[in-house]
């Protein structure tokens, strides 16, 4: 299985069955040297919420490739209107997809669709995070978040190869809350995700490695990790 972390939370899985992206947010990410035209042939995008920094390129994808969008309910539905393919879910629900089994966690955070031009925000259902198990590993991406108590019951439910976790603050946790996380999820490696994109969450990924006991893999954007 190869893991290419494209950049801010967008994360590529290849695995032997399928190739699984989560949220595609690409086109405006300047801090990426990657571009869509980069990607192999997605069979489906996991969306972890609503925001743009988090969907934006789900219907390009999505339109090029026929990947199955996978999400909360309402934004697969919102999607669905949109003429994709999609398989709504809900927090603590599992199901059991033809590359593997994806089960939504709870995140606390927002999600929404901002339409500027008519500056209304609609609602996207329950932002959540994935606990994914493929070719025999299992993968946790937090989505965005703050730190909750239940990513202890997390870490003792799950034998963890790899977890994905934000450490950007004002937005989500910043690295001290999210150092708790990673000792209460007890992952084999931990990899820090929704930092540097824009100012107001530059953070130092390396210091916050540093601090995982050997654990913590700094991946730059465009770079991979065999899993």
């Amino acid at each position: 299985m190869r893991i290419t972390y494209i950049g801010h939370a967008t994360v590529l899985i290849e695995t032997a069955k399928a190739n699984l992206l989560i949220d595609p947010f690409i086109s405006s990410n300047q801090q990426t040297p990657l571009s869509i035209n980069d990607l192999p042939k997605i069979d489906a995008i996991l969306l972890t919420h609503g925001h743009g920094d988090h969907s934006e390129d789900t219907q390009p994808i999505a339109e090029r490739d026929g990947s199955l969008v996978i999400a909360i309910a309402e934004l697969a539905t919102y999607f669905s209107w949109k003429g994709l393919t999609v398989h709504g879910m809900s927090i603590g629900g599992a199901y059991e997809f033809p590359f593997g089994t994806v089960k939504m966690t709870q995140a606390f955070h927002g999600s929404s669709i901002t339409d500027a031009a008519t500056k209304q925000i609609v609602y996207a259902g329950m932002p959540a995070g994935f606990l994914l198990k493929l070719d025999g590993k299992t993968i946790y991406h937090a989505g965005d978040t703050a730190l909750f108590s239940d990513m202890k019951l997390i870490g003792e439910q799950n034998d963890l190869d790899l977890a994905f976790l934000p450490i950007g603050d004002n937005f989500t946790m910043g690295p001290e809350d999210a150092l708790q996380a990673a000792k209460w999820l007890k992952a084999k490696t931990v990899v820090p995700i929704h930092y540097n994109t824009f100012p107001v969450i530059t953070q130092d990924a390396g210091k916050f490695v540093d601090q995982l006991d050997g654990h913590g893999h700094v991946l730059s954007p465009g770079q991979t990790l065999d899993l």
